[in-house]
């Protein structure tokens, strides 16, 4: 990763998995435009080498949305330029090659909001708060939270939080499809982590299809999604991953998902 862009993000490896911290604390973690390359840099280097990701911040909270001192002072062009590298940058983590888990605590708010949606699994803890707040500061959304945040929540609610500057916390933010899990204070990250664990064990073709072929299929016709369905089935079933592993399944050599009734406790 190019060194001038390092100091703005860090990267652990953990087995098969990485850390991805956001790392400008002393700004809650806002992001100007040189944050957003650093996180494009820090993506394509951990899909070299990684089955699965971890974004959190460093510091008290996880991202505070857009550097506002840096985006007043842009034109008209340059705020359209701006918005669609932001689309682009969350697109490499939306559509990349391995599946993504965010780790949530203190402010999830603007721009933090919508980094957070472009990944695939949220898991925030009880200090996380979420908010839209670019009603009050006089401009939209521009990191693709029109699209991702809304369909989350629904364009009623992210009306709601846009218009009235409502903040909500981690247990509304789960009841409204934000997040899949609340957690203990300063648990996120240790949650996230076993996530991100579990997907990097599963089938790459798999994880490939559910990333990239459920948020397609969503876009779709009821008949369409349902014909993308059968050729991800017949595609991913006949590999020769997934090939032995059912043999592994049904000559019980591997493990079977537990029957009865449970919760994981999240």
């Amino acid at each position: 990763m190019d060194e001038a862009l390092s100091e703005f993000v860090t990267i652990e490896e953990d087995g098969p998995i990485a850390l991805l911290g956001l790392n400008r604390p002393s700004k809650r973690n806002a992001i100007s435009d040189r944050f957003v390359e650093a996180i494009a840099d820090a993506v394509a280097h951990v899909e070299k080498t990684a089955k699965a990701g971890v974004i959190f911040g460093h510091g008290p909270h996880f991202c505070a949305g857009l550097d506002l001192a840096e985006h007043s002072e842009k034109s008209p062009i340059e705020g359209i330029y701006g918005s669609r590298r932001w689309h682009e940058v969350f697109r490499m983590i939306e559509r990349g090659r391995i599946p993504w888990v965010s780790a949530l605590h203190g402010a999830v708010v603007g721009g933090g909001l919508e980094l957070a949606a472009s990944t695939h699994i949220r898991v925030a803890d009880a200090s996380a708060f979420f908010a839209l707040p670019e009603g009050q500061r006089g401009i939209f959304v521009g990191g693709g939270g029109a699209v991702r945040v809304a369909r989350l929540m629904g364009a009623a609610r992210m009306s709601d939080l846009m218009l009235s500057g409502r903040v909500i916390d981690a247990k509304t933010a789960e009841r409204w499809n934000v997040v899949q899990y609340v957690v203990g204070e300063g648990e996120a990250l240790a949650k996230a982590t076993s996530i991100a664990k579990a997907a990097a064990g599963n089938a790459p073709l798999s994880n490939y299809a559910v990333i990239h072929a459920l948020s397609r299929i969503q876009d779709m016709s009821s008949e369409d999604g349902l014909f993308v369905e059968s050729l991800m089935a017949s595609f991913t079933q006949t590999s020769p991953e997934a090939k032995e592993r059912l043999r592994a399944f049904l000559e019980k050599r591997a493990g079977k998902v537990a029957l009865e009734k449970r919760s994981d406790g999240a």
